[in-house]
């Protein structure tokens, strides 16, 4: 397993969750939901400075089928930016099928109602596919996801 703080990314049309791993990548946090649009990116490349992020993994939604739609389109054009933004950090898009329903499902278990749920569930989405992320590079031993290429 790779040392180094991680930044997980979910991706939305109205707010950005963020969550955050430890230094030894084992557990995923929260850290905070920014508001989708301008200045969106500026403030995660803030984040990413000060938790001295190694690597940023942006959630990309896929159909169960594993097609991708409109969603996934504007997930990796906001990942593609983001790479341009933090180079040399390097950003990587992960699969997130069914973070935000998971997310939403331990949110109402936890008897989070609805209105403060829309504030917070991207935030556990964010922490649900960066939690997968680290799971899956520490049980393979490879690193989650795909490098987004930032075209220079």
């Amino acid at each position: 397993m790779r040392v180094g703080t991680r930044l997980g990314v979910d991706v939305g049309t109205v707010r950005v969750g963020v969550a955050r791993s430890d230094p030894s990548g084992l557990l995923a946090t929260p850290v905070e939901t920014v508001p989708r649009g301008r200045g969106d990116l500026h403030r995660i490349a803030e984040l990413v400075a000060e938790y001295e992020c190694v690597e940023v993994l942006v959630g990309l939604p896929v159909s169960l089928s594993g097609k991708e739609g409109p969603a996934a389109a504007a997930a990796r054009g906001f990942a593609r930016d983001l790479a341009a933004r933090l180079a040399p950090v390097p950003v990587r898009l992960v699969d997130e099928r069914l973070t935000t329903v998971s997310a939403e499902q331990s949110l109402r278990a936890s008897g989070v109602k609805g209105k403060d749920r829309r504030k917070v569930v991207d935030q556990a989405a964010a922490i649900v596919l960066l939690q997968a992320a680290l799971d899956s590079e520490r049980a393979t031993g490879r690193e989650p996801g795909s490098l987004v290429q930032t075209g220079g």
